[in-house]
């Protein structure tokens, strides 16, 4: 069954809160959106900017009642967890810094935390938030949304099948170009939070989109990172965190991989690509064209699978949501991780166990991502040298 598959009757929308994500934040309206997608979420409450003033005009443009548009977080932490009617989970849409001092508040009244990525912009705030986060009565989910892809669905479960045998090789590379020329310091919000430490992190490509680069190599092929080298440049004069990173990776078990993230190489939009090679065969997935996945027997031909098509399995079906042929990809993707965080939730305030089959990010992946980031820095600041995760 699809995930979209519904009963006869169905439980009312659970009640989601937002914070960040007002006028002119990219981030929040894609969750706006992705929460919808399915039904299972209903926006009631915000806190949409550290401004009040934008909090509240954001809040009214999107119908929220007057008396649930916050000016902080923790006000609107503190509130709803005391109204009858409160919120049962928020995203949190913020730059990176914000993360978890927000997840903080909500978590430690029980109300379920749906966090965009990366986790924080600090290693130090990271444990902090992966202990909170396990000690708390709450669910928390991070969105690497494109974990919520149907066929990187279908690649996870022809690898975990042994599909490929065992795996030696795995290439990540998430290539884009709008950081080629000197973008921050103007009008760009993205380009001035992204590349300001202070509220990014350590990280710059690396931590914007080579987290997502190795959080899907993780995701498809199942194997844990052991030790990494990398190179990172900021090729643009005068940036703070780097642009360009290159990366070796040792993963436990004996395969090898590279990891390539770049924001400064022209002609390329949103360029994640994984490749996967084992014994017996191989894998290769775009995210620009998402719908197929390339698979290679060992000596026989390219076989392409397509969502909805033949060869692929009950894995990709279940997040599949129109017919194939069809484009499905960044938006439903998210949808996809919003619809396992409902059932989730539903399962944990019934007092069941979360069902088997869903899959989402976890805040022990965030902190994966993380010290991903922090050895890839440390690394390169001794020239290459190898770090153990």
């Amino acid at each position: 069954m699809s995930i979209t598959g519904k009963s006869e009757t169905r439980p009312p929308r659970l009640r989601l809160g937002m914070v960040g994500g007002g006028r002119d934040a990219f981030i929040g309206g894609v969750h706006r959106i992705a929460a919808r997608i399915d039904d299972e979420f209903e926006l009631v409450a915000g806190a949409l900017s550290s401004s009040p003033e934008k909090a509240l005009a954001s809040g009214r443009d999107l119908g929220l009642a007057e008396d649930r548009i916050y000016g902080s977080y923790k006000e609107m932490a503190i509130r709803e967890a005391r109204l009858k009617n409160g919120i049962d989970a928020v995203a949190i849409v913020t730059p990176n810094n914000v993360h978890y001092e927000a997840a903080r508040e909500f978590l430690k009244r029980g109300i379920h935390v749906i966090c965009d990525k990366p986790l924080t912009s600090t290693l130090p705030d990271a444990r902090k938030l992966v202990k909170l986060a396990e000690n708390s009565d709450a669910v928390f989910v991070l969105t690497h949304n494109y974990t919520g892809y149907p066929m990187i669905r279908q690649a996870r479960e022809m690898i975990a099948s042994g599909k490929l045998g065992k795996i030696r090789v795995v290439q990540a590379e998430y290539p884009q170009d709008w950081l080629s020329r000197k973008e921050e310091g103007g009008e760009n919000k993205q380009a001035n939070w992204r590349t300001d430490p202070s509220q990014s992190g350590a990280g710059g490509s690396t931590g914007d989109i080579g987290t997502h680069a190795y959080n899907l190599a993780c995701f498809v092929t199942g194997l844990e990172l052991d030790s990494l080298a990398a190179d990172l440049d900021a090729f643009v004069p005068g940036r703070q965190l780097d642009d360009n990173a290159h990366v070796m990776l040792r993963f436990k078990g004996g395969a090898k991989g590279m990891l390539w993230s770049s924001q400064v190489a022209p002609g390329n939009e949103n360029g994640l690509r994984l490749r996967v090679y084992g014994e017996n065969g191989g894998l290769e997935w775009k995210q620009e064209d998402p719908n197929y996945l390339w698979y290679t027997p060992l000596g026989e031909p390219k076989q392409l699978i397509t969502r909805g098509g033949a060869g692929a399995g009950d894995a990709a079906a279940r997040v599949s949501r129109i017919p194939g042929g069809h484009p499905e990809g960044y938006l439903e993707g998210f949808a996809t991780i919003y619809a396992e965080a409902a059932r989730a939730i539903r399962a944990h305030d019934a007092g069941e166990a979360q069902p088997d089959d869903v899959v989402f990010p976890t805040v022990q992946d965030g902190l994966a991502g993380m010290l991903f980031v922090d050895a890839c820095v440390r690394s390169s600041k001794r020239n290459g040298a190898w770090i153990s995760v």
